[in-house]
């Protein structure tokens, strides 16, 4: 695993994506898309909330990034195959317990827990429902949430099954900071460390070459792996 202490969000995002674009190497998925993967990354952030939060290269800018929080910490009336406030704040879709729906609020579970027993390490939300998500085609990547507090500050760690870290990571990340502020501000808390595990970290290099292409452009000097630049082809040599 390769880690990665960053001084604000804007910085894990980009070396995240330079790391996968040279240290990776291509795999095709089940669903037939070229992709650039490596070994896993792990993102540390000391001061989550510090500026800059996104990154001047990715299509994501703040006003997207803000209401991306706002979704998965409030909700949205947009129907999707999943999301993630559901996931956290009503997890059980298709489960059945004494006749009624489950949906159970994960993010009040870890609220409730930490201010019963303040060093608690039950603090955990998952995502992944079996019923649903062994036979959906998109199906979620975050899947597991844990909170911490210690000496007055909420730490909160996150592990992602696969993440695209070009395209996606800076929105997951920056979403996933705002809920550990708003867990905090509830547990009565500041905000400590977030700690962004990815275990497949990858890229697509043909769909989002031009996504790419801003990155590359940014770092200014870039190696990278053989065949990540088929597309773009915007490095000298390459």
């Amino acid at each position: 695993m390769r880690t990665f202490r960053a001084p604000q969000l804007a910085a894990a995002h980009e070396w995240a994506v330079r790391t996968v674009l040279e240290k990776g190497y291509p795999v095709t998925t089940e669903n037939d898309e070229a992709t650039i993967e490596c070994e896993p990354l792990a993102l540390e952030l000391r001061d989550p909330l510090a500026e800059p939060m996104a990154s001047t290269a990715s299509r994501f800018q703040r006003r997207f990034l803000d209401q991306y929080a706002r979704d998965l910490i409030e909700g949205s009336e947009a129907v999707f195959e999943y999301d993630y406030h559901s996931r956290l704040f009503g997890w059980g879709e298709g489960l059945v317990h004494d006749g009624a729906a489950v949906a159970v609020d994960q993010i009040a579970y870890i609220v409730e827990k930490l201010i019963e027993a303040p060093v608690s390490r039950r603090a955990v939300a998952v995502t992944w429902n079996p019923t649903t998500d062994e036979r959906m085609r998109d199906c979620p990547c975050l899947q597991l949430v844990q909170c911490e507090l210690r000496d007055g500050r909420l730490a909160m760690q996150v592990v992602f099954r696969s993440n695209d870290m070009l395209s996606a990571a800076g929105a997951n990340m920056f979403a996933l900071v705002h809920l550990q502020q708003a867990i905090a501000e509830r547990v009565g808390a500041s905000v400590g460390t977030y700690t962004h595990i990815s275990l497949v970290p990858h890229l697509y290099h043909r769909r989002d070459a031009a996504d790419l292409a801003r990155f590359c452009e940014r770092f200014g000097t870039v190696v990278p792996v053989d065949g990540a630049c088929g597309v773009c082809r915007g490095c000298a040599g390459h």
